[in-house]
């Protein structure tokens, strides 16, 4: 007895010892277990496949759009409105009747002018007359050459006179044709600024009209970007109001820089479309270049780090790759900005990357696709493009 109780409890606590370690072993054997990193599951969207395609290297423009064509009709002489006929919206043809001005100062300067003109010409006859007899006279030798000289002098200044007076006869018949509002152009009226009624200076702005046949769009361009640009190139752009993408081509380059952005004003003429308007603001690019290259969506690329790179799949391994861009630009017409860019260097024909739906995930992650991997021919542009 006296050796038989310390065995048993020397036996009970190597007993207790013995599970407890045993209870330890299996709890950290169940932590690395649930501490070990388990494959991400990956849909085949969330995958894209390099292969080589048609890229179209484009540069990136936006502005209003601006008729080719405008004329601004102005009073040219200082009188009342006595009718338009014009509202906006109403279309006009080049040489229309679309007002009058009030006439009645000017049909009295027109008067005023005749009469004036009228004795001017009585003056003029009279030089005429006395210069003949003068004339007469001398070769009679009743008076001296000198009254000759004085009549000859009479005369001519009479005539100029009388040129004056006619001339300003002319300018009164001008101002009253001038009193009648013709539109220059054809197209439609774009502001009414004047009304019945209303007495406008001269030169006031009475009636703008707009051809729409020939729209053109404005665009800014950074000095750097513009030795890109050459007249004849195509542009796809999408005007705000217009569900179908615009085609234009530049069609002229301006050859100074704007003061202050130091920025050319590069002019793309539209095609005619309906429901193009002056005013709309349109964005779109400029095709610059075409070629075969491997290109992304721009958001494939991650531009968290010094450098740029883009995160591969290989043998079921995430995997970094830096990468060296190329030119931003389009596939198969695409309207959206810089929605494509070139993968120059870094990654090779084949190479399956992460798509930016997935987000971050670290290097060295292994993943598992849920399907199969989908042909990338069968995929639709859209679905290429990220849309």
């Amino acid at each position: 007895m006296k050796w038989a109780v310390p065995v048993v409890v020397v036996a009970l606590v190597g007993g207790f010892v013995a599970r407890a370690l045993s209870a330890r072993k299996q709890q950290q054997a169940a932590l690395g277990t649930a501490r070990a990193p388990a494959a991400l599951e990956l849909a085949p969207g969330d995958l894209l496949v390099l292969h080589p395609q048609p890229f179209a290297r484009t540069l990136a423009v936006s502005g209003g759009l601006k008729a080719v064509n405008s004329a601004v009709v102005r009073a040219k002489v200082a009188a009342e409105v006595k009718s338009l006929t014009v509202r906006e919206g109403d279309s006009v043809k080049a040489g229309q009747v679309i007002g009058q001005l009030d006439t009645t100062e000017v049909d009295w300067r027109l008067r005023q002018a005749e009469q004036n003109a009228a004795s001017a010409r009585g003056q003029l006859d009279i030089a005429r007359r006395t210069l003949e007899n003068n004339k007469a006279l001398v070769a009679q030798g009743f008076i001296s050459s000198t009254g000759l000289e004085t009549s000859v002098s009479n005369e001519a200044t009479a005539n100029a006179n009388y040129l004056a007076a006619a001339a300003a006869v002319e300018l009164a018949r001008k101002a009253r044709t001038d009193a009648q509002l013709i539109a220059p152009i054809a197209g439609i009226v774009s502001v009414r600024a004047a009304q019945p009624g209303e007495r406008v200076a001269v030169d006031a702005r009475l009636v703008e009209v707009v051809d729409l046949s020939r729209i053109e769009l404005e665009a800014a361009i950074a000095p750097e970007d513009v030795g890109a640009v050459q007249v004849g190139q195509a542009a796809t752009l999408q005007v705000d109001g217009l569900a179908a993408p615009a085609q234009a081509k530049v069609v002229r380059i301006n050859p100074s820089t704007q003061a202050g952005t130091r920025a050319v004003m590069v002019y793309l003429e539209l095609l005619p479309q309906p429901g193009l308007r002056q005013g709309l603001f349109a964005r779109g690019a400029i095709e610059l270049e075409r070629k075969t290259a491997l290109a992304v969506p721009a958001s494939t690329v991650r531009v968290d780090q010094a450098r740029p790179y883009v995160l591969a799949v290989v043998d079921g391994v995430v995997r970094q790759r830096s990468v060296t861009l190329g030119g931003r630009g389009s596939i198969a017409g695409s309207l959206e900005r810089d929605s494509q860019v070139e993968l120059a260097a870094g990654v090779a024909d084949g190479a399956t990357l992460l798509r930016s739906t997935v987000g971050q995930v670290r290097d060295g992650t292994a993943v598992r696709v849920t399907a199969a991997l989908p042909d990338p021919a069968a995929i639709p542009a859209s679905a290429a493009t990220g849309r």
